[in-house]
C-alpha cells in the first residue's frame, strides 16, 4: 500500500480536479436540474463505474493503446461523439423520458440513466489518458502489486468526486425545482439535448493533448 503521505497528496489532487467544472460535472448537474437528485446520483454512479473500468484497463496496460495507436483513440472518440449525438436526438424526441425534478422516476429509468453515464464515460478516451497520465505519478512499486494500487487510487478518486458532485447534485436539483415553477414544459429536454450535443462537439474537436 502506498504511503499515507502519497495518498493524502493524491486526494488533494483529486479534490482540485473534481472541483474543476468539466464534462462529467456538467452532465451530472444537467441531469439533476432536469430530473432531480435521483437521476443525478444515477448518472454519478455510472460515471464512477466507468472510472473503475478505465483504471482496470490502465492496470492491464490496455490504456496505452491510445498512445501507441492514434487510430484507436480516434475511433473511440468518434464513437463517443456519435453516441452523445444519438442521446441528444432521442432526448429531443422523447415526451415521457424526462420528468419534473420533484416527480418520482421509475427504477428502469434510473438504470437507463446510470447506463448512459457509464457509456459516455467509457467512450471518452481522454478519461483513459487521464488515468494513464496521473496514476503512475502516485504508484510506489515497492508498496505492493501495481494493479491493486491503481484500483485503490481509483477508489480515492471516486470518493472525493462523490463528495464534490453530491453538492452539485443537491444544488442543481433545487435550482431545477425552482425553475420548473408551475409547469415543466420541454425545458428538461432542451437542457439535456444541449449538454449531450455540446459534449459531442467537444469530443469531435478534441485532440490527445
Amino acid at each position: 500500500m502506498p504511503a499515507l503521505s502519497t495518498l493524502l497528496l493524491f486526494s488533494l489532487a483529486c479534490l482540485a480536479l473534481a472541483a474543476t467544472p468539466g464534462p462529467d460535472m456538467l452532465l451530472i448537474a444537467s441531469r439533476s436540474a432536469s430530473q432531480g437528485p435521483r437521476a443525478g446520483f444515477a448518472t454519478l454512479f455510472g460515471i464512477q463505474v466507468g472510472t473503475y473500468c478505465h483504471a482496470l484497463l490502465a492496470a492491464l496496460g490496455l490504456a496505452q493503446l491510445f498512445v501507441l495507436v492514434p487510430m484507436a483513440y480516434d475511433a473511440v472518440r468518434i464513437a463517443g461523439a456519435v453516441y452523445l449525438l444519438y442521446l441528444a436526438w432521442t432526448t429531443l424526441k422523447s415526451d415521457g423520458m424526462l420528468r419534473s425534478p420533484s416527480a418520482p422516476s421509475a427504477g428502469q429509468s434510473m438504470r437507463r440513466i446510470a447506463l448512459q453515464g457509464l457509456t459516455t464515460n467509457l467512450l471518452n478516451p481522454k478519461m483513459a489518458l487521464f488515468v494513464l497520465a496521473l496514476f503512475p505519478q502516485f504508484i510506489e512499486p515497492q508498496a505492493g502489486p501495481v494493479a491493486l494500487q491503481i484500483m485503490l487510487l481509483a477508489t480515492l478518486l471516486n470518493g472525493v468526486a462523490f463528495g464534490v458532485n453530491a453538492l452539485v447534485i443537491v444544488a442543481s436539483s433545487r435550482m431545477g425545482k425552482a425553475l420548473s415553477g408551475g409547469g415543466v414544459g420541454r425545458w428538461p429536454q432542451y437542457l439535456l439535448a444541449t449538454v449531450f450535443g455540446g459534449l459531442a462537439v467537444r469530443l469531435l474537436v478534441a485532440s490527445r493533448q
